[in-house]
């Protein structure tokens, strides 16, 4: 299927949804799907939000704005797992509304940058992967939102997987990402 590319505005409208479906999905939500995982190493929704919130704080509009300024060093290098320390002890209902305030003061941020196509098309200097555009950025900021939200919902699946019987032929979320 072809698309044209980054718009803003279509951008937008998935990261602004983004808190308030994760909040749908597991505000006062008993622990067990909170808690759960896919197995030893694997994130849980908890650690999700947790990972969502740095990247907030550390990672998405730092790095457009990083991109904005002309900066020719590279992006500071982003701790994938720094809200295993960074978000215990704060509650689900804490963690979605952190996160909530905190993507609506970033989209905020986005839009006031008021980004032209030839802004989309500046690069910045990414630590691993070198030379990357804010269209690229942008754009990966979505479907690292989509790809989280797959996560949660692939991982409270798993919560039933040895109790769906037969059923369990059909479901392919339970087959997703075994270890």
């Amino acid at each position: 299927m072809e698309h044209e590319g980054l718009k803003i505005d279509d951008a937008v409208a998935i990261l602004q949804r983004t808190p308030a479906s994760l909040r749908a999905l597991l505000e006062g939500l008993p622990e067990i799907w909170e808690r759960a995982t896919e197995g030893d190493g694997t994130w849980t929704p908890y650690d999700v939000i947790g990972h969502l919130i740095h990247g907030e704080r550390t990672d998405w509009i730092p790095r457009a704005l990083h991109i904005m300024a002309g900066e020719t060093r590279a992006f500071e290098t982003f701790d994938r797992t720094a809200q295993l320390t960074s978000s215990q002890g704060a509650s689900m209902s804490e963690l979605l509304a952190t996160f909530a305030d905190l993507r609506r003061t970033n989209v905020a941020i986005l839009l006031g940058l008021n980004l032209t196509d030839n802004d989309l098309a500046r690069r910045g200097l990414h630590p691993e992967l070198g030379n990357v555009t804010l269209r690229e950025l942008l754009a990966t900021w979505v479907v690292h939102d989509l790809d989280h939200i797959a996560q949660v919902v692939r991982t409270m699946a798993k919560v039933y997987a040895n109790t769906t019987g037969p059923w369990s032929a059909y479901l392919s979320i339970l087959r997703d990402r075994q270890r």
